[in-house]
């Protein structure tokens, strides 16, 4: 007498595979866009945040700062500079 294995057939694994891909094609596309809008806010905030250091290092220094000046004196991160340039190139 032959025991009856239980499990999955090739046609179900083969259905399975597909749906999963199917839903990969969908979802993943999204998500990408999503890392997008994401990083281009990300940008817009920490620009503001420049912005704002900008203006408080004229109220303390009388004139308008240079990159390095703004860096140098502590007001902001050379990353945070790079990011407020992308969001001035950004329309």
């Amino acid at each position: 007498m032959k025991k009856k294995l239980s499990g999955f057939t090739l046609l179900e694994m083969l259905v399975v595979l597909f749906v999963i891909s199917l839903l990969l094609l969908l979802f993943v596309p999204k998500l990408i866009s999503q890392k997008e809008s994401a990083s281009k806010k990300s940008d817009a905030a920490i620009a503001k945040v420049v912005e704002t250091q900008i203006e408080v290092f004229e109220l303390d220094k009388g004139h308008k700062p240079s990159e390095n000046e703004l860096i140098s004196g502590g007001y902001v991160k050379k990353e945070q500079y790079e990011a407020y340039e992308r969001a001035q190139k950004q329309p």
